[in-house]
Protein backbone atom coordinates (compact mmCIF):
# COMPACT_ATOMS: atom_id res chain seq x y z
CA UNK A 1 0.00 0.00 0.00
CA UNK A 2 1.42 3.36 -0.97
CA UNK A 3 1.84 6.23 1.69
CA UNK A 4 -0.21 9.29 0.53
CA UNK A 5 2.56 11.50 -0.54
CA UNK A 6 5.55 10.45 1.60
CA UNK A 7 7.81 12.66 2.26
CA UNK A 8 11.73 13.15 0.18
CA UNK A 9 14.09 10.76 1.75
CA UNK A 10 16.22 13.78 2.04
CA UNK A 11 13.40 15.41 4.41
CA UNK A 12 13.87 12.18 6.36
CA UNK A 13 17.70 12.69 6.84
CA UNK A 14 17.75 15.88 7.46
CA UNK A 15 14.71 16.09 10.08
CA UNK A 16 15.58 12.32 12.06
CA UNK A 17 19.30 12.05 11.63
CA UNK A 18 21.16 15.36 10.53
CA UNK A 19 19.57 17.84 12.94
CA UNK A 20 19.03 16.16 16.35
CA UNK A 21 23.13 15.46 16.13
CA UNK A 22 23.48 18.95 15.76
CA UNK A 23 25.25 18.30 12.46
CA UNK A 24 26.25 20.88 9.74
CA UNK A 25 25.68 19.71 6.22
CA UNK A 26 29.35 20.67 5.65
CA UNK A 27 30.21 17.82 8.57
CA UNK A 28 27.48 15.39 7.27
CA UNK A 29 29.07 15.24 4.45
CA UNK A 30 32.44 14.75 5.28
CA UNK A 31 31.49 12.20 7.85
CA UNK A 32 29.62 10.38 4.97
CA UNK A 33 32.60 10.46 2.90
CA UNK A 34 31.00 12.81 -0.44
CA UNK A 35 31.14 16.41 -1.03
CA UNK A 36 28.55 18.64 0.49
CA UNK A 37 26.79 19.60 -2.44
CA UNK A 38 25.94 15.53 -3.46
CA UNK A 39 24.58 15.93 0.16
CA UNK A 40 22.77 19.09 0.16
CA UNK A 41 21.22 17.74 -3.28
CA UNK A 42 19.27 14.96 -1.70
CA UNK A 43 18.49 16.85 1.54
CA UNK A 44 17.09 19.50 -0.71
CA UNK A 45 15.45 16.90 -2.86
CA UNK A 46 16.88 17.28 -5.84
CA UNK A 47 19.03 14.51 -5.76
CA UNK A 48 17.48 10.81 -5.07
CA UNK A 49 19.03 8.05 -2.75
CA UNK A 50 21.47 6.03 -4.37
CA UNK A 51 22.10 2.68 -3.31
CA UNK A 52 26.11 3.68 -2.65
CA UNK A 53 24.72 6.53 -0.62
CA UNK A 54 21.87 4.14 0.90
CA UNK A 55 24.91 2.06 2.25
CA UNK A 56 26.66 4.97 3.50
CA UNK A 57 24.09 6.40 5.43
CA UNK A 58 23.49 2.89 6.87
CA UNK A 59 26.93 2.94 8.50
CA UNK A 60 26.98 6.18 9.90
CA UNK A 61 23.53 6.02 11.27
CA UNK A 62 23.28 2.24 11.56
CA UNK A 63 20.32 1.66 9.82
CA UNK A 64 19.67 -0.46 7.22
CA UNK A 65 20.65 0.75 3.13
CA UNK A 66 16.96 -1.40 2.49
CA UNK A 67 15.77 1.04 4.50
CA UNK A 68 16.57 3.97 2.84
CA UNK A 69 16.26 2.16 -0.68
CA UNK A 70 12.63 1.80 0.24
CA UNK A 71 11.96 5.41 1.47
CA UNK A 72 13.17 6.87 -2.06
CA UNK A 73 11.15 3.85 -3.98
CA UNK A 74 8.23 5.11 -1.97
CA UNK A 75 8.15 8.54 -3.07
CA UNK A 76 8.87 7.83 -6.45
CA UNK A 77 6.22 5.56 -6.79
CA UNK A 78 4.08 8.14 -5.52
CA UNK A 79 4.99 11.14 -7.81
CA UNK A 80 4.76 8.38 -10.96
CA UNK A 81 0.96 7.19 -9.96
CA UNK A 82 0.06 10.70 -9.73
CA UNK A 83 0.63 10.69 -13.43
CA UNK A 84 -0.69 7.25 -14.29
CA UNK A 85 -3.71 8.63 -16.53
CA UNK A 86 -1.93 10.03 -18.93
CA UNK A 87 0.57 7.07 -19.40
CA UNK A 88 -0.33 5.38 -23.16
CA UNK A 89 -0.76 2.04 -22.30
CA UNK A 90 -2.76 -0.84 -23.39
CA UNK A 91 -4.66 -3.74 -21.49
CA UNK A 92 -2.46 -7.02 -22.31
CA UNK A 93 -5.00 -10.02 -22.76
CA UNK A 94 -4.07 -13.72 -23.56
CA UNK A 95 -5.58 -14.26 -27.21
Amino acid sequence: MLMHNPPHPGEVLRELCIEPLGLSVTAAAEALGVSRKTLSAVLNGKAGISPEMAIRLSIAFDTSAESWLNQQSQYELWHAEQHRKELNVKKLVAA
